[in-house]
């Protein structure tokens, strides 16, 4: 098996040395394992199994999913790629295979949302964004997307402090009596130079215990074709220019390994992860200005462990324990704005304990408490060397009847900050509720009616607090409140033809006060960081899933989502043209269409994915003018077998029509492109 290990300027001796022995352990454990099953493993040939995407499950917030069948027919590159489809989310995409992609739910700011890997967030102190393009899903079993949390009340006290949350649950191997291993290794090659080969090998060490291992390998050269634009007042074309997107190249490798036991009444999993990846920044796209040679480099290490365990029926326990390193250089060579080569380094280290009690088969109470330590390192001048120390403490009750089910929690979170110079941050004591209830008026009908509040609050990330001239220790905690009225139906029926149909419907209305902005000084590269927004947010999303199966070998699946969107910024005067304009990049309407044609062993995919107009800024005037955009995506694919080995080999073609778009202005997306890719299993 091959193994990449990569070694770049900066990085300390100690973590070097312990990533080369976490890649020794692993390779030795692999091919010993491998070893031993060479000699007593023995083929089965397996029958063809019909199985259709498992729909939404019943909860009490809304809630959107995506399982692994989805996510393959979509061929999705990243997880970024996969949450496009979901409604009411926005994201921020700078082009390319390498771009950097964030994302936010119902225009309430990438800083409120939580992403989860395998049940533990994924943080980043600095600047508080999860860059959702280096998360690969060629590992993942399924994606999940919450408005406010999530309904189990069996959590960490960290799964409460979110206004919206991302799941990321990476595949968890199930083997027969008869199977010892499963090995599958994909190939994706295709348009900007794309060769991203994977592998993934799951390996059953025992009864109750089993491994997986993987690995990814991604080269782009991001090189495509684009037209830029520009339209007079008047209606006349100013200029109008076909150019090449440059310094938009990626070359990344991730390994992951994870061990999974069984317990009796539980389960543990213990789990290493490491990205690493070396980018160009593509730049903002003017005229007579179409390349940049700024740099970024990223290391991302991180160690965590997972235990569940039931206790006579009436008690659980959830531990959760990580430990993460993360490390970022940024170079911009160009010296006629200004040299700039420098190096961050976060550390962090997370501790969660959560207890849940049934005192009566109606009635759940929690405990959940949580410790997390965070350090960041930086080459700038006069930095603050901050660390902060923070407690989560959250309570939760649920109610559990046959026509209507109560929740509600109430989250304390504690922050001491330090710092080597300059001033801290003062301590931090904030206590935010949430309530949920959802009715099902009629109990032999799948019909639930369903609402939430929620009050939660974000922590100005250190960037905000200590930038270099930039920050500003002063400032306070960024606060949402979210109000939600929801209705959902679900119907399964594997005995007809119309299998499957759901619907889920949501009005929402959120405020968000304290926003934290960046104010420009009169120095242009100096701003300042303040409590100065107010946002309101009032908006409807819409999803439907149908399912029809006729002949046994014909299956058709189709998603549908739509959002409407009011986000008015009220951070201007009341009397000022710009009061109440809609929120930079926030479209009023959006929407999404995925459909799978099913024949036997052929499918066909195709998906549509709608951004209305939009505003590049609060300012809603005619320069600031952003205009709508949509792409069409077709993929084929065929699965066979040649003898015991399972493969699956599939062609798409992406934005059919070469659609010229940009999601931010100044990023031109990539025009017609196309990918082939090949996967064999074991």
């Amino acid at each position: 098996m091959m193994l990449f290990v990569s070694s770049r300027k900066g990085s300390t001796g100690i973590m070097r040395d312990f990533r080369l022995l976490f890649l020794f352990i692993l390779h030795c454990v692999v091919t010993f394992s491998a070893s031993a099953q060479l000699d007593t493993a023995k083929v089965y040939a397996l029958a063809e199994v019909q199985f259709t995407p498992k729909r939404q499950c019943k909860e009490i917030v809304p809630f959107q999913t995506m399982d692994a069948s989805v996510i393959e027919r979509l061929s999705c590159q990243s997880v970024a790629d996969a949450v496009r489809y979901f409604s009411g989310v926005q994201i921020k995409d700078y082009g390319g295979v390498g771009g950097i992609k964030t994302i936010n739910i119902r225009s309430m700011g990438t800083n409120q949302m939580g992403v989860f890997y395998d049940g533990i967030q994924l943080g980043n102190a600095q600047n508080g964004q999860i860059d959702l393009g280096r998360f690969s899903t060629e590992n993942m079993e399924s994606i999940d997307l919450y408005n406010g949390q999530k309904g189990s009340i069996l959590q960490s006290a960290k799964d409460y402090g979110s206004a919206g949350t991302i799941y990321l649950n990476t595949k968890k191997p199930v083997f027969s009596d008869s199977t010892y291993y499963h090995l599958r290794a994909t190939m994706k090659a295709g348009s900007f130079g794309l060769a991203n080969p994977s592998i993934l090998w799951e390996q059953k060490l025992s009864d109750k215990v089993a491994l997986s291992v993987s690995a990814e390998y991604t080269y782009a050269n991001g090189k495509y074709k684009f037209q830029y634009k520009k339209v007079k007042k008047d209606g006349t074309t100013a200029y109008d220019t076909t150019a090449i997107r440059e310094n938009a190249d990626i070359n990344s490798v991730r390994t992951e390994l994870s061990l999974f036991g069984k317990l009796k009444e539980g389960e543990w999993k213990a789990q290493v992860y490491n990205y690493y990846s070396e980018r160009g920044i593509p730049g903002y796209i003017a005229r007579n200005l179409y390349s940049h040679k700024q740099r970024q480099w990223d290391d991302n290490f991180f160690v965590q462990a997972h235990y569940k365990q039931n206790f006579f029926k009436r008690y659980s326990v959830l531990i959760n324990a990580k430990y993460a390193y993360d490390y970022t250089r940024y170079l911009n060579p160009d010296t006629t704005l200004q040299y700039i080569d420098d190096t961050y380094k976060q550390q962090e280290a997370y501790l969660s304990m959560a207890n849940s009690v049934n005192i009566f088969p109606f009635w759940d109470v929690s405990l959940s408490a949580d410790y997390q330590f965070n350090s960041l390192d930086a080459t700038l001048r006069d930095f603050a060397y901050p660390t902060r120390h923070t407690g989560l403490v959250a309570l939760a009750t649920a109610f559990k009847f046959p026509n209507i089910k109560l929740q509600a929690s109430l989250l304390g979170t504690f922050v001491h900050e330090n710092v080597k110079k300059s001033v801290a941050a003062s301590d931090k004591a904030v206590f935010t509720p949430t309530a949920m209830v959802s009715v099902r008026p009629w109990r032999t009908i799948p019909f639930d009616i369903r609402a939430f509040y929620k009050r939660i609050f974000r922590m100005p990330t250190f960037n905000d607090l200590y930038y270099t001239f930039v920050g500003n220790a002063m400032l306070d905690p960024e606060y949402v409140t979210q109000y939600d009225l929801g209705l959902s139906y679900q119907y399964h029926d594997g005995k007809h033809i119309f299998s499957d149909f759901g619907i889920q419907i949501d009005v929402y209305d959120n405020q968000v006060d304290n926003k934290i902005v960046a104010i420009p000084s009169s120095n242009p590269f100096r701003w300042q960081m303040k409590n100065y927004g107010q946002v309101r947010i009032n908006g409807i999303d819409v999803s439907m899933d149908f399912g029809l199966q006729w002949c046994y070998y014909w299956n058709l699946d189709l998603r549908l989502a739509y959002s409407y969107q009011e986000s008015k910024d009220l951070s201007y005067a009341a009397d000022s043209p710009y009061y109440g304009g809609q929120l930079p990049y926030t479209p009023w309407n959006s929407g999404s269409v995925v459909l799978n044609l099913a024949y036997k062993t052929i499918g066909l995919n195709y998906s549509f994915i709608y951004t209305g107009e939009r505003y590049s800024s609060s300012a809603n005037i005619p320069v600031n003018y952003v205009q709508p955009w949509y792409t069409h995506d077709i993929a084929l694919s065929y699965a066979f077998k040649i003898k015991s080995v399972k493969c699956t080999a599939s062609a798409e073609v992406n934005n059919l029509f070469n659609q010229q778009y940009e999601v931010i202005s100044g990023y031109p997306m990539p025009g017609t492109n196309f990918k082939i890719i090949l996967k064999v299993a074991l």
